[in-house]
Order: C-alpha cells, then sequence, then structure tokens
C-alpha cells in the first residue's frame, strides 16, 4: 500500500478495479486539519484522465507492473506492433490502448513496455524523439522578430508549432510529454 501524500507522477496504481498512470498529484492543505492531495489520474487501458481527490493519510494500493524494452515494429491499423528485446517476442497493442502515444512512434523506435500480470498495457515513450517535417509554411522574410512560430505538421500525423527557419524534410526533436519542437535533429 502506498501512502496517497507519496503519490508522484509517474506512479502506476489500483484505484477501482483499474490501473491508472498518475499525470498530476498536488498537496492542498486547509487552516486546521488534513489536507487533501489532488491527482490527475490516467487509466492505461482506456486513455481516459479523471481528476480524483483523496484525504491526506488514506491509502492507495500501488499496481504490480514491469517493464521491459521493446522496438516498435508497425502497425496495420487496429493494432501496433512491438518485439521486447531480451526475447523477441511480439505484442500487438489496440490502438485504442495508446491513442496518446501513436503520434511519437515511428519504426525502430525504442520504447519500454509496461506490463500487468504478463500482458501488455500500456507504452512508456522516450522523453525526446526526431520526427521529419512533412508540411509547413515556406518562410517569409521579416517575421523573426516576434518570436513566434509556424504550424507544421509531422512524419506520424503529429502538429506543433515550430520556428519559421525550419523547412519541410527536416528532422526535429520533439519533447513526447508536451508535443513541442525542442531543437532541430
Amino acid at each position: 500500500m502506498l501512502d496517497v501524500g507519496d503519490l508522484r507522477r509517474g506512479h502506476y496504481i489500483l484505484y477501482q478495479g483499474s490501473i491508472y498512470k498518475v499525470i498530476e498529484a498536488n498537496k492542498h492543505f486547509m487552516g486546521r486539519g488534513s489536507g487533501l492531495i489532488r491527482t490527475r489520474l490516467k487509466d492505461v487501458k482506456t486513455g481516459l484522465i479523471k481528476e480524483v481527490t483523496f484525504p491526506s493519510g488514506e491509502k492507495v494500493e500501488e499496481a504490480d507492473i514491469s517493464f521491459q524494452k521493446a522496438q516498435y515494429l508497425y502497425n496495420d491499423g487496429d493494432h501496433y506492433y512491438f518485439m521486447t528485446l531480451d526475447d523477441y517476442e511480439q505484442f500487438a497493442l489496440p490502438k485504442e490502448e495508446i491513442e496518446d502515444v501513436k503520434f511519437y512512434l515511428i519504426e525502430n523506435l525504442e520504447v519500454d513496455l509496461v506490463f500487468h500480470e504478463g500482458v501488455p498495457v500500456s507504452v512508456e515513450l522516450p522523453v525526446v524523439v526526431e520526427l521529419t517535417v512533412v508540411e509547413t509554411e515556406p518562410n517569409f522574410k521579416g517575421n523573426t522578430v516576434s518570436g513566434g512560430g509556424k504550424p507544421a505538421i509531422l512524419e506520424t500525423g503529429l502538429k506543433t508549432t515550430v520556428p519559421f527557419f525550419v523547412e519541410r524534410g527536416e528532422r526535429i526533436k520533439v519533447d513526447t510529454r508536451t508535443g513541442e519542437y525542442i531543437e532541430r535533429a
């Protein structure tokens, strides 16, 4: 059992019969008495996010999970296929289970598969991935002062904002937690 005061981003817990990943955990204290722990939890099966407030001192069950290094192979429209790097076993995850990470998956990308009771339930991405810009507006002079950016579509379908100097066909580094441009690759 885990005290809710110890919950941190990235923890996996069992709550109401489902496995949730903690996205956010904030402590709020009142003038008197105990405080509250406000959390944002993401169901690893459905991808739904729910906000749950726990009273301070409550306990939650930590999910029994394990991680295995794997390589993303391909998708067939309905499933995404991964191969573990230690025993070369292949696993298929339905697209519904990885809705949020599909925009960062490129062939041969190394990821961590999250297992619960021997079954893969989720994918943990590296913090940074390199993707190719497939569509963006051409650059034009005199628009660099504002310090803004222009919209771009990457090879996986991810839409993000890039600096004005980035052109179509360039490889860029993207933060998988926020979807934001970091730098040229």
